[in-house]
């Protein structure tokens, strides 16, 4: 698509003015743009918008054509969108997954190996598999180390261009790259047709149709105590009457970037069954008033974007769609930080992940401006569930005087690792037992993590805790996303500590001093046989109180239980 060249206005006099040095500054600043490469940029996006909120999906145009983002395309992308260089760039060079090459330097090999090193893979041998894996595979496939994938229940995991391989060993990775790269769509999920013949988007057409109304529905979300399953756990029905008090036009943002480490549990109900989601998400825009909807998924799930876009477009030609919102997939590009909604919607508009200071709230002011009702997957995931059996029957679930249904997403030491529903407020040591087969033979249970990456760390000896929102906070610690990673005795606390702040200095978007310099500092300083805990107590004060957004504010809770709860093996 060739866009006008505008003219840019001479005045007459200066025609056959001298060339000066002054007057060579008059032309357009930036590289100067190659006829080839704006030829393969022009051919890639087609009759792709130029808009700038598409930047990100170009980019993954660029790089999933060439392997890598070539200068020379960048600059022809940027006079392709009509924006500056330096924009297109930053984004560019922003995202882990985006390969930046400049003039001059050699692309890297097209084929990339990322094997994870979160927590879960780099305790089932990670690390053995990075150290061997070069010499295996030789120069023409790269081999590097990424933070979690997604897939901590099938560890270790890694990712052969787009094709996840779980449990991954030597000989499994090498064979898929020999093999090829093709992504496919998880098999045995429910698609449309077999979602409707067991009652699938009745519910939907019961609003549309007016059986249901709008009160009723907010009621009944409100009743059930249904708080967003994110990590945040903002009560799901008052959101809902928020965002519909806000003027119109409103939008809508579902996150599926679940970046935490040792979350995977949206990705497993998305490859099982996607339209209960889907029917969830339209039913929440109905009842909201959204005029369009964006769902924004990370970018390890290859095979789940297929998934969804098949399924989509089959909805689409249904009648269900009829005069529901657009729907827009868009693309992550391997951030953890955009799991963060204000970030996420910087993402969405095509710019850098950085979260944005508030107020105003993404409620209020979100996507492009307007009223945005933001959401995680597994929250949307059990609106169909409540709204047919009742708000009463998700609050009758639950132990310990907690109440509903909470997933949890169990890795480590345990025997059957996965996504487990549970009631809320069960505790650690009911889990492993009724849930995970117990532990490992040759391990017994040391430590847990109960609310992933940032979540903490405790010792087995407080098993007994119940697991739910607002109950691990007076012990520093959080349920948030209800990733909970066991250790057995053959780790340790300090180990698990260090890997979670390696992971949180990597992901950092940089944007705020107290978290940029604060996770660099404190891995530096957590990578010392001895730890200076009077420093480390002074850089976990700074990042609480001055970070930007919940990155920062709770990278320190492992070192801050690890001090706390396993002095022992700080001696």
């Amino acid at each position: 698509m060739n866009h006008p060249v505008i003219p840019i206005a001479v005045h007459r006099a200066e025609v056959n003015a001298p060339v000066t040095k002054e007057r060579k500054r008059q032309a357009p600043k930036g590289r100067r743009v190659d006829p080839a490469a704006l030829a393969d940029v022009q051919r890639l996006l087609g009759d792709e918008p130029r808009r700038a909120d598409l930047l990100i999906e170009h980019l993954h145009k660029i790089q999933d054509e060439f392997g890598h983002l070539p200068s020379t395309h960048l600059a022809a992308l940027a006079q392709e969108m009509r924006l500056a260089q330096t924009e297109v760039y930053e984004v560019a060079s922003f995202y882990h997954h985006f390969d930046v090459v400049k003039e001059g330097q050699d692309a890297p090999a097209p084929l990339a190996v990322r094997v994870c090193d979160g927590l879960a893979c780099e305790m089932a041998g990670a690390k053995e598999l990075l150290a061997k894996l070069p010499a295996l595979l030789g120069r023409e496939i790269r081999v590097i180390a990424a933070p979690c994938i997604g897939r901590c229940e099938q560890a270790p995991a890694a990712v052969v261009g787009q094709h996840p391989v779980p449990n991954a060993s030597c000989e499994t990775i090498v064979a898929k790259a020999q093999a090829g790269t093709i992504h496919h769509i998880p098999e045995a999920y429910t698609g449309l047709a077999e979602y409707e013949a067991a009652g699938g988007y009745a519910l939907l057409k019961e609003c549309i149709s007016g059986a249901r109304d709008v009160e009723s529905v907010l009621k009944t979300m409100e009743d059930s105590g249904l708080r967003g399953l994110g990590g945040a756990g903002f009560p799901s029905g008052r959101k809902w009457r928020i965002v519909r008090a806000e003027q119109g036009p409103r939008l809508m943002a579902v996150n599926i970037d679940e970046g935490e480490p040792g979350t995977f549990k949206d990705r497993v109900y998305l490859e099982r069954d996607p339209h209960r989601f889907l029917e969830g998400m339209l039913i929440a825009a109905w009842a909201v008033g959204i005029e369009k909807i964006y769902v924004y998924l990370r970018d390890e799930y290859h095979g789940c974007r297929a998934l969804l876009q098949a399924e989509l477009e089959k909805l689409r030609q249904s009648p269900h769609f009829v005069g529901m919102p657009e729907v827009d997939l868009r693309r992550g590009a391997g951030a953890y930080i955009c799991g963060e909604e204000s970030a996420m919607i910087e993402s969405i508009e095509g710019k850098r992940g950085m979260p944005r200071l508030r107020p105003p709230y993404v409620a209020q002011v979100g996507l492009f401006g307007r009223p945005t009702l933001e959401h995680n997957f597994e929250t949307l995931y059990w609106v169909r569930d409540i709204l047919e059996k009742g708000g009463e029957w998700f609050a009758s679930h639950g132990r310990n005087g907690r109440k509903g249904l909470r997933s949890f997403s169990v890795s480590g030491r345990v025997k059957e690792p996965g996504v487990k529903l549970a009631p809320a407020g069960i505790t650690i040591q009911e889990l492993i037992d009724e849930y995970c087969g117990g532990m490992q033979d040759g391990h017994s249970f040391y430590a847990y993590l109960p609310g992933g990456a940032s979540g903490g760390i405790l010792p087995a000896t407080m098993n007994q805790i119940p697991l739910d929102f607002d109950t691990l906070q007076p012990y520093g610690c959080f349920i948030g996303s209800a990733a909970v990673m066991v250790l057995s005795h053959h780790d340790t606390a300090t180990d698990a500590a260090r890997n979670m702040m390696r992971f949180f200095h990597h992901e950092s978007c940089g944007q705020c001093t107290p978290c940029r310099v604060g996770t660099a500092k404190a891995a530096h300083l957590m990578e010392q046989p001895k730890w200076d805990l009077a420093l480390l107590a002074d850089l976990s004060l700074v990042m609480r109180d001055a970070s930007i957004c919940g990155l920062g504010q709770a990278a320190p809770n492992p070192m801050d239980c690890v001090v706390k709860y396993f002095p022992h093996e700080l001696k």
